[in-house]
């Protein structure tokens, strides 16, 4: 991996943008994002998330928004086309929790993000 100072910064904009994503909630995604974390398993999440991460996920609990706050996420991006139920979607607008959804497999949106991130 590059060091912090040679990767570019990308903003919840960007993507959004890179991975064709919708945005569930959240109006304001000016917001930077410090690194990203693909997982499945919120317990790896809290082990290794560091405050503005971005997760890739691609499950569909209640567990997933309360993960990102208590770890300070700065978003989260849920992939394989998956849509939350709306108790998630009210989860999400209470926290201020930024949340989208792609299409893409979870290893093409990461990927997608790792070029997007290195130049590569």
């Amino acid at each position: 991996m590059l060091p912090r100072t040679q990767r570019r910064a990308l903003t919840l904009a960007d993507v959004r943008e890179i991975l064709s994503a919708e945005v569930l909630v959240g109006s304001d995604l000016s917001g930077p994002v410090a690194s990203i974390e693909a997982a499945d398993l919120m317990s790896d999440v809290l082990a290794l998330s560091k405050p503005g991460m971005l997760l890739l996920t691609g499950l569909l609990n209640p567990q997933v928004i309360r993960t990102a706050v208590i770890a300070d996420l700065c978003g989260v991006v849920l992939v394989r086309g998956k849509k939350p139920a709306p108790d998630i979607l009210g989860l999400a607008r209470e926290s201020n929790l930024a949340l989208l959804s792609t299409s893409l497999s979870m290893f093409e949106a990461a990927g997608l993000l790792y070029c997007a991130m290195t130049g590569k």
